[in-house]
């Protein structure tokens, strides 16, 4: 049980968060190759089937069903993103308090709280892009509002006026966005770690979010630099094939693409999850005095303030309230 928590620097968050990848490579990895591989491999049907059912010369009908299908492949890959997430955040905050960790005791763990899981994931997601539906809506509006725009001949300057008005709307939605995600990027170990509803769980992220947004941004670029340049670098076959062929790319490069990407993904996907877990616990130490509490546990000297379930990592297998 681990009893030396502190609060801790940006620097030391990053290299916390890489000590414990490093050591629990295969438990985080093999967490994350379950989202990795579903992805992988609904990805991979989209393209044998799009290239099976829209030829030289696709109806109607099909191009709905390839439609329908995109669409419940979007909805899996939700499901599956809640369930990867709240797994990583579990078995963080296994690893990083001193408890042994499995990648089927994270997954049994979040389970039978899947739903509130992805309810606060839909409710995080709309409260960040419902400026952006919005302009979604707006949009093809003034295509048909402003003179002249929806006609074939449309003057250059008001396309250009109309295309600089979207840049220009789409910039706050951005800034918007990066704010509130910051904002909320806590919710989820707040609501894995404290057995908590999803609307309570946005409030405690709000809360103990305040004085660590610019440090979480600083992790979320630096994940974000990282995970580019991997991908720029195991996917430019396919940019130049896309250059070359001018967009006309086969399914097999397309299938090569999904399997390098399945890699890339398992490598890098759990790394922004576990340093929210540790900036989660990190904040905990600096506005609640979690350390004392924590060591005060360990030594016996006290109870809990809150229920073992939601307060204390739980051993894989150990059933939690409400589960025994």
């Amino acid at each position: 049980m681990e009893s030396n928590l502190r609060p801790l620097t940006l620097g030391e968050i990053l290299d916390r968060t890489i000590q414990l990848y490093r050591t629990n490579f295969l438990i985080f990895a093999g967490i994350y190759a379950v989202y990795a591989g579903v992805v992988m491999v609904l990805n991979l049907a989209q393209i044998g089937l799009t290239s099976w059912l829209i030829g030289p010369h696709p109806t109607v009908g099909l191009r709905v069903l390839s439609g329908t299908a995109g669409l419940v492949k979007g909805l899996l890959i939700f499901l599956f993103a809640g369930a990867v997430v709240a797994a990583i955040n579990r078995a963080v905050a296994w690893v990083h308090l001193g408890a042994p960790a499995t990648i089927r005791g994270a997954y049994k763990s979040i389970l039978p709280r899947l739903g509130r899981y992805l309810w606060l994931m839909t409710l995080t997601t709309f409260y960040i892009c419902a400026p952006l539906l919005l302009l979604l809506v707006v949009i093809p509006l003034g295509i048909f509002i402003i003179p002249g725009l929806s006609s074939a001949g449309a003057g250059s300057t008001a396309v250009i006026g109309f295309v600089a008005l979207i840049f220009l709307l789409l910039v706050p939605w951005c800034i918007y966005a990066i704010v509130m995600g910051l904002r909320y990027s806590l919710a989820v170990p707040a609501c894995v770690m404290e057995n908590l509803k999803a609307r309570e769980a946005i409030r405690r992220s709000i809360q103990l979010s305040k004085g660590a947004r610019g440090r979480i941004f600083m992790l979320l670029l630096l994940v974000f630099i990282v995970a580019f340049g991997f991908g720029l670098l195991t996917q430019s076959f396919l940019v130049v094939l896309v250059i070359k062929h001018k967009g006309q790319i086969g399914p097999i490069p397309l299938a090569i693409s999904q399997i390098i990407a399945f890699f890339t993904n398992t490598f890098l996907g759990p790394i922004y999850a576990a340093g929210l877990t540790l900036f989660y616990y990190d904040q905990r130490v600096r506005k609640e005095g979690y350390d004392i509490e924590w060591m005060m546990q360990a030594a016996g000297l006290n109870a809990p303030v809150m229920p073992p379930s939601a307060e204390s990592p739980v051993a894989p297998g150990t059933p939690q309230e409400g589960q025994a």
